[in-house]
């Protein structure tokens, strides 16, 4: 491999570090763990007909640390599970759940928006075509390996 694709590899590991490391300075800023985090910002993104299989699917931790965080939520009375279909549970917000996820992750969302006001429509697009392209190419890599 050549030094040059090396140094992008290396920028491009290091601004991914970074990002997450964003998230996490955000999560202890809203007072909350990285797991609760992700888990309540993937119901918040997905609307208030979340199923527990959404936050599987779409957060990227695994179901043990889901179920782990939503079991504490459940505890603070944040949100409970309810039967769906099958054995498919949805999760539903309580009151107290509401105004803690507007509290919390809801503000982590508006920062994002604020964060790209400053890009136009067509570097939006160009970022997310390009992110798409990647994790599609890596997903065949890691498939391979």
């Amino acid at each position: 491999m050549g030094i040059q694709r090396f140094n992008e590899i290396h920028q491009i590991n290091y601004l991914t570090s970074e990002m997450e490391a964003l998230y996490h300075q955000a999560s202890l800023k809203l007072g909350i763990t990285d797991s609760v985090s992700i888990v309540l910002y993937t119901i918040y993104d997905t609307g208030e007909n979340c199923l527990l299989s959404d936050i599987y699917k779409k957060s990227g931790i695994s179901k043990q640390t889901v179920n782990s965080a939503v079991r504490g939520l459940e505890t603070d009375g944040i949100l409970y599970l309810k039967p769906y279909t099958g054995r498919a549970k949805k999760i539903v917000l309580t009151e107290k759940g509401k105004d803690y996820v507007n509290k919390t992750v809801a503000t982590l969302y508006e920062a994002e928006i604020q964060a790209f006001k400053s890009w136009s429509t067509e570097e939006i697009n160009t970022y997310i075509h390009l992110m798409e392209k990647y994790a599609d190419c890596f997903r065949k890599q890691i498939d391979a390996l």
